[in-house]
């Protein structure tokens, strides 16, 4: 069995991209490209869902993207949008900032942070977005960021672009348009976010809808570049990349479930929360039923062996289940309460 990729934390890694761009007077690290260090004004353009060996293979898609100075870096656990995206905005590991998933254990209730609800509905007054996730995005810079519109005023908004200046794109062509706007109106670091590569890889696999979706994301990437002021920078990254599924979607053992009282998480990175005195069984259960195809790990194991950061807040680790099923395989562990990002 392969051992797990703990994301580089205090190097190349997602969480420490708005840092290197923000912090002005710092000795730049070697793997931030050499176009963004010193550059008078940048644009932080986050394509959702663009994995570098999804990008790799499809270069030929992307002649914009393949031109551009930089290589990979690491994205954060579990790689998926909510927490990822999070880590970049909030310039930390999810073991500080505390969104750990994508559904995660709030007291009992499981919050569906991209949808801000719980089974009761809409937890923007039960759960204040500003309570579960307490730090400043941008290093307090209050930049402008140009999101989809319709993200104004979400649960997950609040939680982690708290004090930004918005500025809402209904289609592409506004996207373009506001960052230019803010370019010309001096904005030293403007922040732009683009969902559809993610949405089409959920909704359709990586097959040909996705390649279709990767050439128009850098045609929009192309449109960006073209609207820079002399002495400007344009740095694209991801929040994460892609795994095919497919319909290999494992429902978990029911000795395992036996012994849950919970389930949070996301299909290739799914908590079990034991049941009061089961913790011993459930940990047994899982590495019996599951240790095949996923690594089955302790909330204590994830946390010294440094998958969410080297620091876990006790809010954070709050949230964690008792066992992890992190998937090897392409598969998914199945929760049936879990419907999807985008459903």
């Amino acid at each position: 069995m392969p051992d797990p990729l703990i994301p580089d934390y205090g190097g190349p890694c997602l969480s420490n991209v708005a840092p290197a761009l923000l912090a002005a007077g710092d000795e730049p690290p070697a793997w931030l490209p050499t176009p963004a260090v010193g550059a008078s004004q940048v644009v932080l353009l986050a394509l959702d869902g663009l994995g570098w060996d999804q990008l790799d293979v499809r270069r030929s898609l992307a002649p914009t993207l393949a031109t551009m100075e930089g290589g990979p870096i690491s994205t954060v656990a579990p790689s998926t949008t909510a927490t990822a995206l999070s880590s970049l905005a909030l310039g930390c590991s999810p073991g500080e900032h505390g969104v750990v998933g994508y559904r995660i254990n709030m007291r009992g209730d499981v919050l569906n942070v991209l949808r801000w609800q719980t089974p009761k509905g809409d937890a923007r007054t039960i759960l204040p977005p500003n309570e579960v996730q307490t730090r400043s995005a941008f290093l307090g810079r209050r930049p402008p960021v140009v999101t989809r519109a319709e993200f104004a005023g979400t649960g997950f908004t609040a939680a982690h672009l708290a004090d930004v200046r918005f500025s809402g794109w209904r289609v592409t062509s506004t996207l373009v348009l506001e960052v230019r706007r803010h370019l010309a109106a001096g904005e030293p670091f403007v922040y732009a976010y683009y969902d559809g590569v993610d949405k089409v890889a959920h909704e359709y696999g990586l097959g040909e809808h996705y390649e279709a979706e990767v050439a128009s994301a850098d045609r929009l990437v192309a449109d960006l570049a073209a609207v820079l002021p002399p002495g400007a920078a344009l740095v694209v990254t991801s929040d994460h990349g892609q795994v095919h599924v497919g319909e290999a979607i494992v429902g978990i053992h029911d000795d395992v479930m036996a012994a849950t009282e919970l389930l949070s998480g996301e299909g290739r990175f799914r908590w079990l929360h034991a049941k009061p005195g089961a913790e011993e069984d459930l940990v047994a259960a899982a590495r019996a039923c599951h240790g095949d195809r996923a690594w089955v790990r302790t909330r204590e194991e994830v946390v010294a062996d440094g998958w969410f950061g080297p620091v876990v807040s006790e809010s954070a680790a709050a949230r964690f289940g008792d066992v992890v099923l992190a998937a090897i395989d392409p598969v998914a562990f199945e929760d049936p309460a879990d419907t999807g990002p985008y459903r």
